[in-house]
Order: C-alpha cells, then structure tokens, then sequence
C-alpha cells in the first residue's frame, strides 16, 4: 500500500473528511487531495502531524508492501530560519548529505532543517549562513569542528522548505545518496550534484540536473522540463506512463533510448509536446522508462 493509498484509508477509517483533516493540519484541502491522489507528498512536520493524529508510527505510515524507504525520526536537529517578503533567486550550497530534500511550502520562510541520529553536537558542527543580497538568497552550509563531507554524507540529512510565493530561480549544489524535489512551481531549478538517485514529485517548471554519476530520476509527474548534463555516464529517467513529452539529445556523442516492463522499445515520445527531456553532454546515454 503506497503512503497516498494509506493516508486515505486512515482518514476514512477515522470518519474525517479531507477538509477535517486539512484543518487539524493547518493545510489547505487541495494539499491533502494532492496527498491521496499520489501528486505530491507531505514535508516532515506534516508527516510528523500525521504520524501523531492517527496514532501511527511514521515507519509504518510511510513504508509499503514492497519494502521502499521509511523515513524515520531524529535524535537530533537543527532548524535555521529567514524571513523571506518578495521573489527571490536562490543559490544554495550544501556539501554532503546522506539524503537531501527541497520543498515549497505556504510560508514566509525559508527553512533549513539539519537532522542526524549520531551527530549529538549537530548545532556545533554545522553552521548554516543565510545572506539576504537585493533580489538574491544565498544559502551555505559549513563544517566546523572537524566534521568531514564524508562523515557527513554518513549521517547527516538535510530538508529545505521555500515559502512558494517567493520563488523565484533556483541554484542547488549538494552531494547526497538520494535527492528529492517535490511540491515546488518555479521558472527553473538547477541543480548540481553527485548522486545516484533523483527523485522528482509534484515539480513544475525547468529543472536542470548536472551530474558525471550514472543515476536514476524517477519524475512521479512531467510538467515542464526535465535537462539532464553529463559526461561519459548513462542514467535513466522513468516517467508516468502516458505521459506525452518530447526527447532531444544534444552533444557530442550522446543518445537517448527507451524501455518498457524493463525491455528495450521503441522510441515513444511525442514530437511538440508541450513536456520535454533532453540529454546534453559528451558521450552519455540516457534511457527514458515508464513507471505505473
């Protein structure tokens, strides 16, 4: 059972319609539809919320019969906030991270939440910076005390929330095992990393990923533009199945391809259409799937 199947039963199993439970949550009703419907997903706090108005453990609430990755509770944390009055461009710089997550939310902050089960002096080892410049936020995540990206990419994992109605371009540079983008609308989103795994849920907009890493994006809604930057690696990339988008590769020595069930197919996008993915590099595949 999926967290958007779950969440749906549990609600209903409590007798609470969504516009109840949107209002215990301090959310608005199309946020918790979003939530059932698979279109988005919740941020910590809400799944936090969640986990304590249903008396259910946030491992159970969030794992599924196919055994996908729990998130679970911290021991420790540390929470910087900035108050944020009109668009901004963000440029962000976060080192290493074991799991880093970037989120829009209805808010007038910009949020960085540092968590970690093992790093008890966390709000020591960590300093984040946050410089306000015109029309620009600069975000930089510091080490002190010793702390190296490879200790922090052990344990160390990293939630940004970005008030929605201040959004405006993105710059991201972080090193994680797993990245995730979800329930942000922007002009654009670029974002350079060192991962194996990009998962994109709920995002509107341009989004640019540079990465040397072979890696999988798993994109739970096309809407906008997907441009993948490589050289001498091959990734893939699942979409929603028929989903309509058109594929470019640009380069020199790069290529797309496609599969269906996990066997090589036929070229299936679509010329013109309004979504797009596009390869640029040198020497790079990328194979474009479709996922249930």
């Amino acid at each position: 059972m999926t967290f958007a199947e779950k969440l749906k039963s549990i609600r209903k199993q409590a007798g609470m319609s969504q516009e109840q439970l949107a209002e215990k949550l301090g959310v608005s009703r199309q946020a918790v539809t979003k939530w059932e419907t698979n279109a988005g997903i919740p941020d910590i706090e809400n799944i936090m919320a969640i986990s304590a108005l249903f008396d259910i453990s946030i491992d159970e609430l969030l794992s599924n019969e196919k055994g996908t990755k729990q998130l679970t509770e911290y021991l420790f944390e540390s929470i910087t906030e900035y108050d944020i009055d009109e668009p901004k461009r963000y440029d962000m710089k976060f080192g290493g991270a074991k799991q880093f997550m970037l989120s829009g939310y209805e808010g007038e902050k910009i949020r960085i939440r540092l968590s970690s089960n093992t790093f008890s002096t966390l709000q020591n080892d960590f300093k984040v910076k946050i410089d306000d410049i015109r029309k620009r936020i600069d975000v930089d995540v510091n080490r002190k005390n010793g702390v190296t990206e490879a200790m922090a990419k052990e344990a160390v994992s990293i939630f940004v929330q970005i008030p929605t109605p201040y959004i405006g371009k993105i710059e991201c540079a972080v090193n994680a095992e797993t990245v995730e983008i979800c329930s942000l609308e922007c002009e654009s989103i670029e974002l350079d990393t060192k991962t194996p795994s990009v998962t994109l849920a709920d995002v509107k907009g341009t989004v640019e990923i540079n990465c040397n890493l072979d890696m999988e994006v798993v994109c739970h809604s096309l809407n906008g533009e997907v441009a993948i930057n490589q050289v001498s690696a091959t990734s893939k990339i699942r979409v929603p199945e028929g989903v309509t988008f058109t594929a470019i590769a640009k380069g020199i020595g790069t290529s797309i391809s496609y599969e269906k069930d996990g066997k090589q197919t036929e070229d299936f996008s679509v010329a013109g259409a309004e979504n797009v993915i596009e390869l640029n590099g040198i020497k790079s595949e990328l194979v474009i799937c479709t996922c249930k």
